[in-house]
Formats: C-alpha cells, sequence, structure tokens
C-alpha cells in the first residue's frame, strides 16, 4: 500500500526535474506549449506542476504562459557553494586542531531552528571519545554553534526562537527559561565563543565559535566536543583562532 502512495508522488517529482531541465536549456523564457512538447507532459500536467513552481519561486512566470528559471535556485546554489567552500576551507584547520587536543572538532551550519553537521574530524585512540554523525541535527539552543547563530539574531530573534520552538528539554542542563537563554545568549555575543555545558547530551560538553565569509555573514560555526571530565573551557582560545583562520581563509576582514 505505502508504494502505490509513493507513485505518484515519485512520479511529480520526475516531471518537476524534466520541466527545470527544460527550462535549463533555453536561454529565454518559454511557453507552456513548447515546455508540454518538449517534456511530453498534458499542458494542464505541466501547468499545475508550473503553478506550484512558481509560488516557492523554483521558476517565474515571465508573463501569463511562459515561464523561465526562478530566483530561489539561485538562492540555493549560492548556499550550496558557501557550505561547500566552507567544508574545503576549514578541513585542515579542523584537522590541526585535532591533532593538537586529541578531541572531536565539529564544523555545523544552520538550518531554520537547527544546526546540521556536515564535517568532523576524530579518532579512536581515546578511550571515550565524542562523534557528532556527519548530517545529524540539533536544536540551536542546545548546542555551542547554536548559540553563537542565535547570538547573531539578537535579542528579540531570539525570543521568537524561544516563543516558537518552546525550549525543548535534552538533559537537565537544557536552558529550557528563556531569559537564561537570553543571558546566556548576550554572554556568547560579548565573549566570541560559546558552551553546551551538557545540554545537548548528557555527559558531553563543548565550546564553539563563528566562522563568517567575505560580506561579514555568519555562516557555519566550529565546535570542540569531548566527554565532561576530560573538557577544558580553556578551548575556547583553540577554537576562537581557529574560526579566524577559517573566516580569513573564506575572505572575511573582520
Amino acid at each position: 500500500m505505502a508504494k502505490e502512495e509513493a507513485k505518484p508522488s515519485i512520479q511529480v517529482i520526475e516531471r518537476m526535474m524534466c520541466l527545470l531541465d527544460a527550462l535549463a536549456g533555453h536561454g529565454v523564457p518559454v511557453n507552456l506549449k513548447q515546455l508540454a512538447l518538449q517534456t511530453r507532459l498534458h499542458p494542464s500536467t505541466a501547468h499545475r506542476i508550473l503553478n506550484v513552481m512558481a509560488r516557492d519561486r523554483v521558476v517565474e512566470r515571465v508573463e501569463p504562459g511562459t515561464y523561465r528559471l526562478g530566483m530561489r535556485l539561485l538562492e540555493l546554489g549560492a548556499l550550496v557553494r558557501s557550505r561547500l567552500s566552507v567544508r574545503q576551507e576549514a578541513l585542515p584547520y579542523m584537522q590541526q586542531l585535532h591533532q593538537q587536543l586529541g578531541e572531536t572538532v565539529n564544523l555545523a551550519v544552520r538550518r531554520d531552528d537547527e544546526v546540521v553537521y556536515v564535517e568532523r574530524t576524530s579518532s579512536g585512540t581515546q578511550m571515550m571519545r565524542v562523534m557528532q554523525t556527519i548530517g545529524a541535527r540539533a536544536p540551536l539552543h542546545s548546542t555551542a554553534v547554536g548559540k553563537i547563530f542565535l547570538a547573531a539574531d539578537g535579542p528579540e530573534r531570539c525570543r521568537e526562537y524561544a516563543q516558537r520552538t518552546r525550549l525543548p528539554k535534552f538533559t537537565d542542563n537544557t536552558l529550557t527559561d528563556q531569559a537564561k537563554l537570553l543571558q546566556e545568549i548576550d554572554r556568547a555575543r560579548q565573549l566570541g565563543y560559546a558552551f553546551d555545558n551538557e545540554e545537548a547530551e548528557k555527559g558531553v560538553s563543548c565550546v564553539g565559535a563563528g566562522i563568517y565569509d567575505d560580506d561579514g555573514r555568519l555562516i557555519a560555526g566550529l565546535s570542540i566536543s569531548a566527554p565532561s571530565e576530560r573538557f577544558d573551557p580553556a578551548w575556547s582560545v583553540q577554537i576562537t583562532q581557529a574560526a579566524e583562520r577559517i573566516s580569513r581563509a573564506l575572505g572575511h576582514q573582520g
């Protein structure tokens, strides 16, 4: 039953990709009739799919019945490019930091109200080690890097985040009180780095700092994670320096 239900959805995605490929092959806007012929879709089917794509800015309706690729694709492409470049530039510094401290070093980016881990360096030399799985997510308020992103948002948007998410609790140390979270975020803003004191996972502590691009935008965060008994708050110096070096490699002049 589930497989039968999935077929129409997959078919729509395939048709959408056909339309995107067709539009990509033209340097000028294309009319519905031509798109339907090229993709072998019925005009009403093509029109229905294009309407949804236009609503989400994946395509742009130039005039009635004429379409071209939309700005959303440019935005997504720029986002992918920035994330790929930051991984490439960050990895050598992450490896140096890992060799220096022997602990897990993480690279994370923001996705809405969460951080997503996109790279890590770690080894099996320690009896206990912390490993964030690449692709794993965590709410902003429970992680060191997430707090850096909230600090960049400012107090008002941080309050909106707290109200929107209701600050779910993961351990006894998770900041679930809005006033306490705002204090922590203000501290991170002043220091330039933030801590996770067993707030996402019991027994694990973390310190993180932000990575900025050539336009001064916060695009990623670097962090060191370790079992709390090995964690040293003084690592804030190394993580901040490494994040600054990566930022400079990306063209940041701050």
